[in-house]
């Protein structure tokens, strides 16, 4: 029997995509194991083999082996490829984000996450197992029939994280800087709301904290909503604020270290894994309850009602600059939060679904 996992899309950096790999080390604890992506990112084309490279392999195989599909958004080559195997499925949903949000940028990517959610109930009666990364996650697959639900944390490694070596330019760069420091680490995506933070940082320093600066760090992957968030940038003039892009793991390290605080206004999470890194370098949270975005954080961090607006997300940010106690307070509340994302726990449980399957 063997394990092989399918992706849409695999590329450096994206969570899903990380995901993956991890879970394929784990995979081949256990026997052969590889990503079938339809489509790569050229970095990548090494370590992920193209869907069709497995399409080819003799139908004789199938019955047995088994399909860990990971499902963000839908695909027509993905569905294809689906329907004419007859290998045994375990979803692992990170979430669809509702489409929505991408229309007024991008009609065509908000067409795939519609036919997302649509493939993701079409698999309902198909899987045998499905994994959630979260409660929320696990309420959306029971909601839309699927019976086997098993939630299993994403594993999120944090002890690699920490042996990173910052990247030294960048760490120079944040140290000159006066003034606190917030954080905002995620694509620079619709549903992200990096142009509500905009709003809350330009309220912050035009009003009350001038000193303080805003450092985004992130690729900008859609480039109908990139060229708007841009335009926000430059019309708002800020200078404080800086716009890293896509970062590495060492000035993603660099810039956890200079924050003061770590702010976020996504209004769709399946999980959010910056948040949980923000936690592990000791540093507090700002957040809006939007997805699984209360269920990740508990009670370490301040964490907003869902219609909070910039005026809102700018006082929470003004108080954790000015209050050395709150800030104490949310990373002792953070500590005691990570105890429940384990890596090793995590990876014990997926491997527990995936061997109850064998």
């Amino acid at each position: 029997m063997e394990f092989h996992q399918v992706v849409v899309a695999a590329a450096p950096g994206d969570a899903v995509t990380n995901t993956a790999l991890e879970y394929r080390a784990l995979l081949r604890q256990v026997g052969p194991s590889e990503i079938f992506a339809a489509h790569r990112h050229p970095a990548i084309v090494d370590d992920v083999l193209p869907l069709l490279d497995y399409a080819s392999r003799p139908s004789s195989r199938t019955g047995s082996d088994v399909f860990v599909v990971h499902v963000s958004i839908g695909d027509n080559a993905v569905d294809r490829f689906l329907g004419e195997r007859n290998e045994r499925v375990v979803v692992v949903y990170h979430n669809v984000t509702p489409p929505e949000y991408f229309a007024p940028f991008d009609p065509k990517f908000a067409r795939l996450l519609t036919q997302g959610r649509v493939s993701l109930a079409r698999l309902a009666e198909r899987v045998v197992t499905a994994i959630a990364v979260s409660n929320y996650n696990a309420g959306e697959l029971e909601a839309l029939g699927f019976a086997n639900v098993r939630v299993v944390p994403l594993v999120v490694d944090f002890d690699a994280l920490h042996a990173v070596v910052p990247d030294p330019a960048l760490t120079a760069r944040l140290d000159a800087l006066d003034g606190p420091m917030f954080l905002y680490v995620g694509q620079i995506l619709p549903h992200k709301r990096p142009d509500l933070i905009l709003e809350a940082y330009h309220a912050l320093v035009t009003n009350v904290l001038p000193e303080a600066k805003l450092v985004l760090a992130g690729h900008a992957r859609n480039h109908g909503y990139a060229r708007v968030f841009a335009g926000q940038l430059a019309e708002l003039r800020l200078p404080g604020a800086i716009f890293l892009g896509g970062v590495t793991n060492e000035e993603l390290v660099a810039c956890f270290a200079r924050s003061t605080a770590f702010v976020t206004a996504s209004e769709h999470e399946g999980v959010c894994v910056p948040l949980l890194e923000a936690m592990s370098f000791d540093r507090p949270v700002v957040a809006r309850d939007f997805g699984a975005v209360g269920e990740t954080m508990g009670d370490a961090g301040i964490l907003l009602p869902a219609d909070s607006g910039a005026l809102l997300l700018a006082e929470a940010m003004c108080e954790l600059a000015g209050s050395p106690q709150l800030r104490d307070d949310l990373v002792a509340r953070g500590r005691r939060r990570l105890t429940g994302f384990d890596p090793d726990a995590a990876r014990a449980a997926f491997l527990d679904a995936l061997l109850e399957v064998a």
